[in-house]
């Protein structure tokens, strides 16, 4: 699929058919996701792929799935013939710059202007979405504030932390989100700085 006919796609789906995905294709969605780039190749993301349907459904149950219904909403979580559990973590990064090509000439590790592991597992999610859409599957994506106790029922390290879980499956009829209403946000994109300067107004250059 042409990448611009993927990230046009690309949406939160919130819900499926039952027919399950292939592994083979689930392995090509994570491997793409460890594609995704890390600072100082520190590689602290990890995933967890889950396909087993009472798994499934002990993760719909923690994110209180029922309400969603309740609301109107179609039992996504549970229904979705897979799930991707996006994980990172800090400590790696730590590690990492205070090896010896990394560490500061003063013998300390870097200060941290961003907390850049986010900004990896962000990468590997946006990967994670956009992989699935060019299988021509769909994808959705549950935040882990609203998934207690999901660490514990997978057993993930005390030290990785869950990001969230993304559904997969072959798109079925939804309700979406009323948010999209709101429409694409004006002035999100600035060039050549915030402010543009009257100089600059109106000036566009051809290559």
């Amino acid at each position: 699929m042409d990448f611009s006919e993927v990230v046009r796609r690309r949406r939160m789906v919130r819900n499926y058919l039952p027919e399950p995905v292939e592994r083979a294709v689930l392995e090509r969605i994570v491997e793409a996701g460890r594609r995704a780039p890390s600072a100082g190749f520190s590689q602290g993301q990890s995933f967890i792929v889950v396909t087993d349907q009472a798994s499934r459904a002990a993760i719909a149950l923690l994110a209180n799935e029922d309400e969603y219904v309740g609301a109107g909403f179609d039992p996504w979580i549970s229904r979705a013939p897979a799930h991707i559990v996006v994980c990172v973590s800090e400590a790696d990064y730590h590690r990492r710059y205070q090896e010896p090509d990394k560490i500061s000439p003063d013998g300390t590790e870097i200060t941290w202007p961003v907390p850049y592991w986010w900004v990896d597992a962000g990468a590997a999610l946006m990967l994670i979405l956009l992989a699935a859409v060019n299988e021509g599957l769909a994808c959705g994506f549950l935040g882990v504030h609203s998934i207690p106790g999901l660490q514990d029922l997978l057993g993930i390290p005390q030290e990785t932390v869950p990001i969230g879980v993304v559904t997969i499956g072959s798109p079925a009829p939804d309700r979406r989100s009323g948010s999209l209403g709101r429409g694409r946000r004006a002035g999100q994109v600035h060039w050549e700085g915030w402010e543009e300067t009257p100089q600059r107004a109106g000036t566009h250059v051809t290559r």
